[in-house]
């Protein structure tokens, strides 16, 4: 039994020796081995070794290089706007997942700031909101780096929280971007429509969107304006939910760098909202002059006598000999009678007058008539010129009587 557990042992100690052994003329053998000549058919992908299955742990993660178009928007706003602008603002936000936040940039300072702040985040494209008197709202869209850069009025603002819509899409998809055909046929909405995909789109492979596409965002040319709205897709029919929000753009200008430089177009139809409240504020002053004006007018040409009523019309209803009364009593307070009235009785006294003097006269033709006849009946034929003087003195007795009676 101990020649066995020796010999066991000995085994044991010689059976490492003769691996070793077998081991290194095989290693030998490889070194020794000649290399065989590449042939020139071959390609050279045969010397790349392959990859590996697994790794461990220390080893770094490789990046991803499918991220290439590399688009980072700066979104912010300056001092002075209101609780709806800047509800707007960050429903935007979390529509771009591409995007990089700012503080609010102070009134005092020059646009070109904005500039600087693109650099420091390393962002290509600005969305830049600014308030006016806390209800205009300006939007500028614009390149970082070269320009162009076009500003915007902001109307007809419905954020999603203002909406309550059905509509319901995955944060950080990628969305599809609906332009008008109006797009195409103008230079300067060419200008926006670039704009407008390099700002509003996702780059494909970003970290933080979502691998599929389940929104539609449109931008429509209508009454020199554009109107966006955002959609959610329902089905492969194009069944469509709209989730908000939605504004107007009305553009302005187009410059020609960032924040800078000389307008490349302008918008000749536009009108900003102050001038707009100061026309509403003149229409309806002159308005109300008008109004005014008609009322005065209507007081100064209103007929005095509307209507020709028989002032004693009313004698007849009631008890006639109480209205009688009651006629004279008015009568007597009036006192001094109308002027017509004046005038009508005056031409009543008138007319009595003259017909009283021809009256007289012709009373006065007559007598003097019947006298002369009178007289040549009773003159004797002898004594013509006694006669001839007695009828004289007859005829001048009768003219005195007749005008005695006149003057009477």
């Amino acid at each position: 039994m101990k020649q066995l557990e020796t010999g066991k042992k000995g085994a044991k100690g010689k059976e490492q020796p003769n691996l070793k052994k077998k081991l290194k003329p095989a290693k030998k053998q490889k070194g020794k081995q000649k290399l065989k000549p590449i042939d020139s058919d071959q390609s050279s992908d045969e010397d790349i070794p392959p990859l590996k299955d697994t790794r461990t742990s220390d080893e770094p993660v490789p990046e991803k290089k499918r991220w290439t178009n590399k688009q980072r928007v700066l979104v912010l706003c300056a001092r002075g706007i209101n609780h709806r602008d800047r509800h707007l603002m960050k429903d935007l936000k979390t529509l771009m997942p591409h995007h990089r936040s700012e503080p609010k940039m102070e009134r005092w300072k020059t646009l070109a700031v904005v500039n600087e702040m693109c650099e420091m985040k390393h962002c290509n494209k600005v969305i830049l909101f600014e308030g006016r008197r806390k209800r205009d709202l300006y939007m500028w869209l614009a390149n970082a780096e070269r320009g162009p850069s076009v500003k915007f009025l902001i109307e007809n603002i419905h954020t999603m929280g203002e909406m309550k819509l059905t509509g319901n899409c995955l944060r950080g998809s990628r969305p599809l971007l609906s332009f008008d055909e109006e797009f195409e046929k103008q230079p300067h909405l060419v200008l926006i429509k670039e704009l407008l995909t390099q700002i509003f789109g996702v780059p494909n492979y970003h970290p933080k969107s979502q691998p599929f596409i389940d929104r539609v965002i449109t931008f429509t040319f209508l009454d020199n304006r554009i109107w966006y709205r955002h959609f959610q897709i329902l089905s492969e029919d194009g069944g469509l939910s709209e989730i908000g929000p939605r504004f107007v753009m009305n553009p302005i200008r187009i410059f020609d760098g960032s924040f800078t430089g000389a307008p490349i177009w302008e918008n000749a139809d536009y009108q900003s909202p102050a001038k707009h409240r100061q026309m509403l504020r003149k229409a309806a002053s002159e308005k109300y002059k008008a109004s005014i004006k008609h009322k005065i007018d209507k007081e100064l040409h209103a007929p005095q006598v509307t209507h020709e009523l028989d002032p004693y019309g009313d004698i007849f209803q009631g008890n006639e000999k109480d209205r009688a009364k009651q006629m004279i009593e008015k009568e007597k307070k009036q006192g001094v009678p109308d002027k017509e009235r004046q005038k009508v009785e005056e031409m009543q006294k008138r007319m009595k007058q003259k017909d009283s003097m021809r009256k007289l006269k012709l009373a006065a033709i007559k007598r003097s008539k019947t006298s002369n006849v009178i007289n040549k009946n009773t003159i004797p034929k002898g004594n013509t010129k006694t006669g001839n003087k007695k009828i004289a003195k007859r005829g001048d007795k009768n003219k005195k009587k007749a005008f005695g009676r006149s003057k009477k």
